[in-house]
């Protein structure tokens, strides 16, 4: 199926990105023949225009003329989010009068930091989430409602309106309010497709069981779901994809991004892997030395963006950790597919010997009915090392709900955190602090000093 693309104009001294649909059609050796020409431009102008590259070039000299491949890319530096966060605007590659939006990131793992974005970043993000959206099976006919903010900076709420509109399908921009507004504005426009974080179809599905709506007998078809996995590393469903379909038989595609990367991983229907947009990005898993991997190997998310004119990135790691598959996928497509994230670097946890990630916690919990809401909660005990604390939100009274989940954790985790009981009020607090755009499941108050 051919798709409206946009058009995009030039500007002096600025690469116009040059948007290629079917590249992820096309076998990976030419691919990677589009992307070795695209990363040639992006390196002449990070020289020109980056005060960032530009010193990172010159202190390690590199001579940018031997940078030919993606191979090559080996030889050059990585770039951190600390790097952002600490010199966020030598980042910035155009003047500020041809910014056109400011955007920034939640701030999960430290201090937000903002992201410019020029006219032509803001058509690449919609072409990126249009692009996403055909991956997950959107059509013109479709109206979608968005149950997520589209204010507060928050990048991916303007990039899936844009996206829906170049697509040419219908938008409700309900945000993230209550499940009773919801369901009553679905009932009345009659949505069949959905934006929306996993775990709130959850209250969702409570919602509806508890005011007898028949939920298989709505007009929802499919949920396009941002913010939290639905699979395991063998790509079925965890344990939060498998309440939701146990109850509601809709289509499930998860996606994965970041405000830096400014594109996104979006499943097929074929559910293994999101799908690489090797005309956005340049995808690379690296080891902890910055040595890339091979596929089927798990390390640490790397990307170079393509056609970014704002604040490009090169070889920027993100702390997600993942692995990539290059057979062709059912759905046609020949481009890498990145795995689910099994954790991310920054929130590894070294408990009582063990090591955990939050994802692992996320997934035990996840399988339990009798947990209505939870936080996951680290910092350092009084020696300096990690402790956990899990904040339960349950219906049962404390000594039941603790004779249950005490074999899980020492069953599947092999270590029992300290558990924590509060009220639905006081969880919700604890969840959406002041300013927050999110639901919020896992804080790191670590002293990293120790």
């Amino acid at each position: 199926m051919r798709q409206r693309l946009l058009t995009l104009t030039f500007e002096e001294n600025m690469i116009v990105p040059a948007f290629h649909p079917f590249l992820a059609y096309e076998p990976l050796t030419v691919q990677q023949q589009w992307q070795e020409n695209k990363l040639q431009e992006l390196l002449v102008y990070l020289s020109e225009h980056s005060a960032f590259y530009r010193k990172m070039f010159s202190q390690n000299h590199i001579a940018l003329s031997n940078i030919r491949t993606i191979d090559d890319l080996k030889f050059l530096p990585t770039t951190s989010k600390n790097d952002i966060q600490n010199h966020n605007w030598e980042f910035l590659c155009v003047a500020s009068n041809e910014v056109r939006e400011y955007t920034a990131t939640s701030g999960t793992l430290g201090s937000p930091v903002t992201i410019a974005l020029t006219e032509s970043d803001l058509q690449r993000l919609a072409y990126n989430e249009q692009q996403s959206f055909l991956c997950a099976n959107a059509k013109a006919q479709d109206i979608f409602q968005l149950m997520l903010t589209l204010d507060r900076q928050f990048m991916a709420g303007m990039a899936y309106y844009s996206g829906l509109r170049q697509i040419g399908a219908a938008v409700i921009r309900t945000g993230p309010g209550l499940p009773a507004m919801q369901w009553d504005v679905l009932k009345r426009l009659q949505a069949n497709s959905l934006v929306a974080v996993p775990s709130f179809l959850l209250k969702m599905i409570s919602y509806a069981l508890e005011n007898n709506i028949s939920l298989n007998q709505t007009s929802v078809e499919k949920v396009v779901c941002i913010g939290e996995g639905l699979r395991k590393a063998d790509f079925e469903l965890n344990a939060l994809g498998t309440r939701i379909q146990s109850q509601w038989n809709i289509a499930l595609h998860s996606t994965y991004a970041s405000t830096e990367m400014q594109t996104a991983f979006t499943e097929c229907s074929e559910g293994k892997g999101g799908h690489h947009l090797p005309d956005l990005l340049i995808l690379e898993i690296l080891d902890d030395e910055g040595n890339a991997l091979q596929e089927g190997e798990y390390g640490e998310v790397a990307i170079t963006t393509l056609g970014v004119t704002g604040m490009p990135l090169l070889r920027y790691r993100t702390g997600d950790i993942c692995c990539y598959y290059e057979n062709p996928c059912g759905c046609g497509r020949k481009s890498k597919r990145l795995s689910p994230v099994v954790g991310r670097k920054k929130q590894m946890i070294k408990y009582k010997g063990t090591t955990l990630y939050p994802p692992a916690i996320f997934e035990l919990l996840n399988q339990q009915s009798i947990i209505s809401e939870y936080l996951i909660e680290v910092r350092n005990d009084d020696y300096g090392m990690d402790e956990i604390i899990l904040h339960i939100e349950a219906p049962t009274d404390e000594n039941t709900f603790m004779a249950i989940l005490k074999p899980l954790l020492q069953t599947h985790l092999r270590v029992i955190p300290k558990i924590v009981f509060h009220s639905s009020e006081v969880m919700r607090q604890m969840q959406f602090p002041l300013a927050a755009r999110k639901q919020i499941r896992f804080v790191d108050n670590r002293d990293n000093s120790f």
